[in-house]
């Protein structure tokens, strides 16, 4: 006999286990990081944000489970215009107005439940709402920038989004809500990016990553209160 049973059955192990791995080399590069997956919109969730916020959240939160479920296979760049409009819409209000606090970073829940935020609950919430339609988040960055206003530099936050790793980005702003190139954006200055996976630093318009984006002390605040929000 060439092969044992007991030599067989170590093989077809062996090679169970490899087929396995391979699978997982496959598949998990195309699912999203853990850290960026949204909470189930469940009717509980939704019912919890209506009782804190009024029935018009309700609404608003029901629209942005119909964007995300209706229009996965729309290609990319359409993907991008919907999620944009969708949030562009919501009203901007300081985190001091809104909050009572200098700084905070809402869950894309609390920014459509409350029906207001500013530029990086915007940013957020189109990098989640975008990586739910399947977009692979390795091509997203929420990027902070400087941002010329009126002839005065603010501190800003947007999306970017790279065909290809350097590429050059597309921006999604609520400053400028067309989605333009980076390259037709010179009011803006990025400073660092980041998204579930990394932390860059920008100098000269070029990306050095640093470390991950567990040293956003704000990002991780706000991800440990998404599904626990109401």
């Amino acid at each position: 006999m060439l092969f044992s049973p007991s030599k067989y059955k170590q093989t077809s192990q062996f090679f169970g286990r490899l087929l396995f791995v391979i699978l997982l080399t496959i598949i998990l590069p195309l699912l999203p990081h853990a850290a960026d997956v949204l909470p189930p919109l469940t009717d509980a969730y939704i019912n919890s944000a209506a009782t804190k916020y009024g029935i018009s959240a309700k609404r608003r939160l029901q629209e942005w489970d119909k964007l995300i479920k209706q229009n996965q296979s729309k290609s990319e760049p359409e993907k991008l215009r919907l999620v944009n409009d969708f949030f562009n819409r919501i009203r901007y209000v300081s985190d001091l107005e809104h909050w009572g606090v200098e700084d905070f970073w809402a869950t894309p829940a609390e920014l459509l439940a409350s029906n207001g935020g500013d530029c990086e609950d915007y940013a957020i919430a189109k990098y989640f709402t975008l990586v739910a339609m399947h977009v692979d988040p390795n091509k997203l960055k929420i990027t902070y920038v400087k941002a010329r206003v009126n002839n005065k530099m603010i501190a800003h936050m947007v999306l970017t989004y790279y065909t290809q790793p350097n590429a050059v980005p597309l921006v999604l702003d609520s400053l400028n809500k067309q989605i333009r190139p980076a390259t037709q954006r010179p009011d803006l200055t990025p400073v660092y990016a980041f998204n579930g996976d990394g932390l860059w630093i920008v100098k000269s318009r070029t990306e050095n990553r640093v470390g991950g984006s567990g040293k956003i002390r704000f990002w991780n605040e706000m991800k440990s209160r998404m599904g626990k929000e109401f």
